[in-house]
């Protein structure tokens, strides 16, 4: 069965020896050119996607609107994506030891961030890759406001992540 990758992991590309890619730096961030109109009442938050040559060939590399996508919540709902301020990688190429990144700024319901899901999929020399998926989320909440329109607290990934360490945690110390 197929597993998402947790945000800070990286993915390699079995069809291009050395070529992996990341999604990291997920935090709460204010856009450099300003907030756009349309995501007027959201939570701004920003991405990092790293795609890394540890191989011996150069790669031509494209990561352009359109390859990314966030879905925010439980429900999976679309986030805002400010593409006015996000930088992408076009068309660039990833020589043996280098690395290249893109920075994504997007925005969503302050409540709805604490699962965050980042899909990529990467073009590299003209070919399209698989569909990689990317999971994590902001801890913007400290304690739970009662109901929430993306799922309670109790719900949230890092709450599932945290019970699942103590349950692996009991079993090793019984």
């Amino acid at each position: 069965m197929y597993e998402p990758n947790v945000v800070g992991d990286w993915q390699e590309y079995d069809e291009h020896a050395g070529l992996r890619v990341r999604v990291h730096r997920l935090e709460a961030a204010e856009p450099p050119r300003g907030r756009d109109d349309a995501a007027a009442g959201l939570t701004y938050f920003s991405l990092r996607v790293t795609v890394e040559n540890r191989g011996s060939r150069s790669f031509g590399i494209h990561l352009e609107d359109g390859q990314i996508d966030v879905r925010l919540g439980p429900d999976g709902e679309a986030a805002f994506i400010d593409w006015r301020n996000s930088q992408f990688i076009e068309g660039f190429d990833v020589y043996p030891l280098r690395r290249a990144t893109a920075v994504l700024y997007a925005a969503g319901p302050d409540t709805c961030l604490s699962q965050v899901d980042v899909q990529i999929q990467l073009r590299v020399e003209e070919e399209w890759t698989d569909r990689r998926l990317w999971t994590g989320g902001i801890g913007l909440h400290e304690e739970p406001v009662g109901a929430h329109t993306c799922g309670s607290r109790d719900g949230s990934l890092a709450h599932q992540v945290s019970n699942f360490l103590r349950d692996q945690a009991e079993e090793g110390t019984a």
